[in-house]
């Protein structure tokens, strides 16, 4: 346990900073899972539309600085391979 007043400060930041960046995380990967069964069952229009909301939390989570920017770009390109290989 810090015993100055601004370490202490920092530990209850970073705290609600982690908790915020777990629900980002959780939601982003939620929606890639499921672009990822709606692609395994072959159903290209339902993937397409989960791929839409995946995009966008992908997109949201590099643009808060909870992942990095070219990790989001290759997230979405791994995506887009899959829906656009749908049979």
């Amino acid at each position: 346990m810090p015993n100055i007043k601004s370490a202490k400060k920092r530990v209850q930041i970073g705290a609600v900073k982690q908790a915020r960046n777990r629900v980002t995380m959780s939601i982003m990967r939620t929606s890639i899972k499921k672009v990822k069964i709606a692609a395994a069952a072959g159903d290209r229009e339902l993937a397409t539309t989960m791929y839409k909301n995946a995009v966008s939390a992908i997109d949201k989570a590099a643009q808060k600085g909870v992942i990095h920017k070219n990790n989001a770009a290759n997230k979405k390109s791994n995506l887009a391979k899959l829906v656009n290989n749908i049979a």
